[in-house]
């Protein structure tokens, strides 16, 4: 059975890691004539609350705030990294547990395969923190590639 890959899903945290991951994604992209989207997923963790009670006061900026920035450093990052491709790139920003958000996404979208990067976190804060790529590898609707480090490079045969 041949392998058909049309629509490719890259969750963003815009680091460092994701961009590596990024360059696999363009080529599988090239590879397969195949469009990108790209999601970014403020967590819905963010809000921190100073008290409990009718007198909380949350600590940060609020939703509005922080989508109007995620949404600039969005534009930003596509201007600099998914330019160029042959089919026009999907971009969305969307808040809640990114894991969840993604899958969700995935679905509604009817993704072939997502590519994300992994931090690699290991131990304790595997345990305390969980990891969005295993979730996302776990419940995801299509396959998922993970992209560890940039130890390797992507490189065509």
């Amino acid at each position: 059975m041949p392998v058909d890959i049309k629509r490719v899903l890259f969750p963003t945290d815009f680091s460092d890691l994701s961009l590596h991951a990024l360059s696999y994604a363009r080529e599988l992209v090239s590879l397969f004539d195949a469009q990108l989207f790209s999601i970014h997923v403020i967590d819905e963790a963010y809000q921190y609350w100073s008290a409990m009670g009718p007198e909380s006061v949350p600590i940060g900026p609020g939703v509005e705030d922080l989508t109007a920035m995620a949404e600039a450093q969005m534009q930003r990052f596509a201007d600099e990294h998914l330019v160029g491709l042959s089919c026009a790139p999907v971009t969305h920003i969307t808040t809640g547990r990114p894991f969840a958000e993604i899958i969700r996404y995935a679905r509604e979208n009817t993704i072939d395969l997502i590519v994300l990067a992994t931090h690699g976190r290991g131990g304790l804060a595997h345990v305390l923190l969980g990891s969005t790529a295993e979730r996302i590898v776990r419940k995801a609707p299509c396959p998922v590639l993970t992209v560890r480090s940039a130890q390797h490079d992507f490189v065509m045969p």
